[in-house]
């Protein structure tokens, strides 16, 4: 678990107001005393249940049709071995093909000199059963990907998590900023306004690797490990006087 908070505190007095989207109602709380504002971060460590892979493949040609008649060959046999391994159709997305020209560069002529054209073709994989994730990659390799990304992870549903970090991130808003009315000779607080952004959760971009086929003879040892789930809150409260 971890949080943080940043205080900031206005001596005069103010109007608070809850941020809302155009043609929304807008809510104003006024307030006569001093108003604390605290930036709260909470986070739950949780198991994930989800790694996302990327698998490509990269040919080269002569022409730009022969070379992207090529890739698509060697990609389509890359897709239906994941769809093989039990991966569902909506959980296989291409996110990108290039098709460039290729050059070296000539030293005695000291010219660029065209070489052919190269192209690569990139599927983002998730995969529900994470501990196959190994297992995966190792038979994308022998379907003939030649560059793999990830893993990385995440959690289908992290809304519990979420709720927890939640009811802490108040709990210690609440908490903390009695205790800077009480240190400016307050005996009270009255809540103001509540904004949260969402931290954690979605996974991290996965790192390309370029893998040989000798790749595939011992299976990659993968570690999930945890991941983090939680919430940022800024708080307002109003300094009173209390009983």
């Amino acid at each position: 678990m971890k949080h943080s908070f940043v205080p900031a505190i206005a001596m005069a007095g103010a109007a608070a107001a809850a941020s809302a989207p155009l043609a929304a109602a807008q809510v104003q709380i006024a307030s006569s005393g001093p108003v604390v504002e605290l930036n709260v971060q909470e986070s739950i460590d949780i198991e994930p249940d989800i790694a996302t892979i990327s698998a490509g493949v990269t040919s080269e040609a002569p022409t730009a049709v022969e070379a992207m008649r090529q890739n698509a060959t060697e990609m389509r046999r890359v897709i239906e071995r994941i769809k093989s391994l039990g991966v569902a159709e909506k959980d296989i997305q291409t996110t990108g093909i290039n098709l460039n020209a290729r050059y070296d560069y000539d030293r005695n002529s000291q010219q660029q000199v065209f070489r052919g054209y190269q192209v690569s073709n990139r599927v983002s994989v998730k995969l529900r059963d994470i501990d196959r994730t190994g297992a995966v990659l190792d038979a994308l390799v022998e379907a003939g990907a030649t560059d793999l990304g990830g893993p990385s992870f995440s959690a289908d549903d992290d809304t519990a998590a979420k709720e927890e970090a939640r009811t802490k991130a108040m709990a210690r808003a609440r908490a903390q900023a009695l205790s800077y009315a009480r240190m400016a000779g307050y005996g009270a607080i009255r809540l103001l306004e509540v904004s949260e952004s969402i931290t954690g959760s979605g996974p991290v971009p996965p790192v390309m690797r370029t893998v040989s086929m000798d790749a595939a003879q011992e299976s990659a040892p993968v570690q999930p490990g945890m991941i983090s789930s939680g919430v940022n809150l800024t708080v307002k409260y109003e300094m009173t006087a209390g009983d």
